[in-house]
């Protein structure tokens, strides 16, 4: 006696269902192992990313130190990568205390100095600069503190970091944010042209590349950066232990369209991410 067995269409439409549900179940755990994998190589260092949107991308969500090798780069680097704010910044520039002195040779701004932990202050580094923005069309989010716990941000597309030869020249494109345009000196008509950063070389106390005529910029206002003559923007200044400073120079931490020349602000941040990044939602990672 032999017994056959007839789907019927509720029952086929059943089966169907179940093996598509099935099917999602088992790619999602594939695609979260690819996530698992990539994550893992990123810790073991195996596949220095190109950028900390690159980590974040491929799985890590932590703020902390991270291996990066951006492409044409010699050599792989510890950045530190911000994964608030949306996620996948590398960040570049931090003041914070003053606990570090960024009145610095011309060779210390090329390989970069401080501390990168999250906890201290430093400067990335114009080589490693350079071959982050060389990648493609970056964003730079720059925040800034003052003394009364106020913030303020300004961000520029298209950053970019030439190379030595040129300088470590300076472009940026368009500007958006709620600190004001200091870095293209459009804020009053008529002071772009010693104001204005755009096309900006830049200086150090050793090394004058600024435009000038009557000293070296950085020598007088005690910080490496990308003057002209001299300056609307500086973050490289010197650290005033409260806002309001006077000295010979305007030489604090300055963003002239948000407090102005004799204002030293107590904090900034510069991090980099490309402009075309947008956070994944396809994985809970908590769920991973």
């Amino acid at each position: 006696c032999v017994c056959v067995c007839v789907c019927t269409p509720d029952s086929c439409a059943e089966e169907l269902a179940l093996l598509e549900a099935r099917e999602r179940f088992l790619k999602s755990r594939v695609q979260k192992q690819e996530v698992l994998l990539n994550r893992l190589c990123n810790l073991l260092s195996l596949r220095p990313a190109p950028d900390c949107a690159d980590v974040f991308t491929s799985g890590s969500n932590s703020s902390g130190l991270y291996r990066l090798r951006p492409r044409g780069s010699p050599a792989p680097v510890q950045a530190y990568c911000d994964m608030s704010d949306g996620g996948g910044w590398t960040v570049v520039q931090r003041r914070i205390d003053g606990s570090e002195l960024f009145n610095r040779s011309w060779t210390e701004y090329k390989n970069g100095f401080g501390d990168k932990s999250g906890a201290g202050e430093f400067w990335f580094g114009n080589e490693n600069l350079h071959y982050l923005t060389d990648q493609g069309n970056y964003s730079v989010r720059i925040i800034l503190g003052d003394f009364e716990g106020s913030q303020s941000y300004a961000e520029y597309n298209d950053f970019r970091v030439g190379p030595e030869e040129s300088d470590y020249l300076l472009s940026f494109g368009a500007y958006s944010g709620t600190a004001g345009d200091a870095l293209s000196g459009n804020y009053q008509v008529g002071v772009s042209g010693w104001a204005s950063h755009q096309g900006a070389k830049f200086s150090t106390y050793d090394r004058d590349n600024d435009n000038y005529a009557g000293g070296n910029c950085a020598q007088e206002d005690k910080g490496g950066w990308w003057f002209n003559r001299c300056h609307s923007a500086h973050l490289n200044g010197l650290y005033y232990p409260s806002g309001p400073y006077s000295a010979v120079t305007d030489d604090g931490i300055v963003w002239v369209t948000w407090r102005g020349w004799w204002y030293s602000l107590k904090t900034t941040v510069m991090k980099l991410r490309p402009a075309d990044f947008k956070e994944d939602p396809l994985y809970d990672l908590n769920d991973v």
